[in-house]
């Protein structure tokens, strides 16, 4: 026989080059599913940020849980009528802890708080056995002033939010600009004069106290409605997410001020 032959035949004769290959598989996965994900530190682009800026960064505690220690405004405010503390946390998770002695206003505050991811935090005594006006006005007034704390220089933040939000019949359109120049455009048509003891007259007064002291310009507007509790709630809702749209931080600024005059103050 040929040699060749042989040679052929007994390389397709051998047992081995028709064993399957064996797949080894380690004793363990090659990646820790379990472990938890740790924050990324703020890169050399954020350096530049303020330091309001530089309070929202991001740490892990020993278990790898995030900690955000956030942008924060504290205000007190003591007058011959009202005497009101606020506390907001702009990069809160939507916790919600307000008494004014103003049942509907406190559920206002809570919606601020849940839809904005605020933390919000507001104790007020006042002359409520007169009427409701000077706690409503100055419970505004403080959380504007606390907003603009907590904004600082308002370095790398989105500045504007538009936000258009429904309740039920009811559908209420916000936009605003964190300017630092006070605007208040309303255009809201309730068609009560009371949701429970809360004056609906008081909705613009709240909004048009915490422009003032906020240096925000704000847009409200009406584009359906007829029952007052939907009116108003989709207004603090609206309110809610376009002020957290505006407030958060745009990655592509690079922490600089969102302002062709790179500056953006209360005027």
């Amino acid at each position: 026989m040929d040699a060749r032959l042989l040679s052929s035949s007994s390389v397709l004769s051998s047992p081995q080059l028709f064993e399957k290959p064996k797949l080894v598989v380690p004793n363990r996965p090659l990646f820790p599913v379990t472990t938890p994900f740790r924050c990324l530190t703020l890169s050399s682009n954020h350096r530049h940020m303020s330091s309001q800026t530089a309070r929202a960064s991001l740490n892990s505690d020993e278990n790898g849980s995030t900690l955000t220690s956030g942008r924060i405004g504290e205000v007190k405010r003591v007058t011959k009528e009202t005497n009101v503390f606020v506390k907001i946390n702009l990069d809160g998770s939507g916790v919600a802890d307000s008494t004014t002695g103003i049942p509907f206003l406190d559920h206002m505050l809570d919606q601020l708080a849940s839809h904005g991811l605020f933390d919000v935090h507001v104790r007020a005594t006042g002359d409520i056995h007169i009427d409701d006006h000077h706690t409503n006005e100055d419970v505004a007034l403080s959380i504007g002033t606390a907003l603009l704390q907590a904004l600082g220089d308002r370095k790398g933040i989105n500045r504007f939010g538009d936000f258009s939000a429904p309740l039920d019949e009811a559908l209420i359109h916000v936009s605003l600009d964190l300017s630092g120049r006070p605007y208040l455009g309303y255009d809201l048509q309730i068609p009560t004069q009371r949701v429970g003891t809360y004056d609906t007259q008081l909705v613009e007064h709240f909004f048009q106290s915490l422009v003032n002291t906020s240096g925000m310009t704000l847009h409200i507007r009406q584009l359906a409605g007829k029952n007052s509790h939907h009116i108003i709630e989709a207004t603090f809702k609206a309110f809610a997410r376009a002020l957290r749209q505006a407030t958060e931080y745009d990655p592509r600024r690079r922490g600089t001020i969102p302002s062709s005059k790179g500056v953006l103050s209360r005027s």
